[in-house]
């Protein structure tokens, strides 16, 4: 019997195919193919893997996921914008070199929005947090947040699908699937 509310896994259960592509891609990169830019005002592979990783966390943060405190105890250097809201000094962290330091990353923020997604339930998207933006004060709710990351996620893998294609490496299941590795459940017989 399915319950009543179910968890938000039952929504966004592949988007942890998706997740598993973008590690799947970084993991194999050398500190050559992480720095590599195709243009001095675009960011490498290793700053955009960086950047999905704290991204996560940021927001996540904002609306009081399960872990995300604790990961953002790991983090040192943050700025407060005009409207007072915490963000972390990306620059300041120097994961972009080193493919298993990215690879934490995205595994651990990964695993934060794992965790988020099993225990919060369909109800609770309708939750709100709030937050200023540009001198407004916005009822900022869960599923905005969650969708916001999500979409976030997938624009930044497909700018690393695209700089890794550049650089002649084959990432197929974020370039190819573009992170959609789940497959659906095989159909009934006629």
């Amino acid at each position: 019997m399915t319950s009543p509310n179910p968890s938000l896994m039952t929504v966004y259960e592949d988007w942890e195919g998706h997740q598993t592509s973008l590690v799947r891609a970084i993991t194999p990169l050398t500190r050559e193919q992480l720095l590599w830019r195709p243009g001095d005002e675009l960011n490498s592979v290793g700053e955009l893997a960086r950047h999905i990783s704290l991204g996560r966390l940021v927001w996540f943060l904002r609306m009081d996921a399960p872990g995300s405190t604790a990961l953002a105890e790991l983090i040192d250097v943050w700025e407060e914008d005009p409207d007072g809201n915490k963000h972390i000094v990306e620059k300041a962290i120097t994961i972009t070199e080193e493919a298993e330091a990215l690879v934490h990353w995205l595994e651990i923020t990964g695993q934060m929005v794992e965790t988020t997604l099993k225990t919060w339930h369909i109800d609770d998207l309708a939750k709100t947090y709030r937050h200023k933006w540009n001198g407004t004060v916005y009822a900022v709710s869960r599923q905005w947040t969650i969708w916001r990351i999500l979409s976030h996620d997938i624009h930044h893998g497909g700018q690393i699908a695209l700089m890794l294609g550049t650089q002649g490496i084959e990432a197929f299941e974020l370039s190819g699937l573009f992170g959609h590795i789940t497959l659906p459940p095989l159909a009934d017989p006629l």
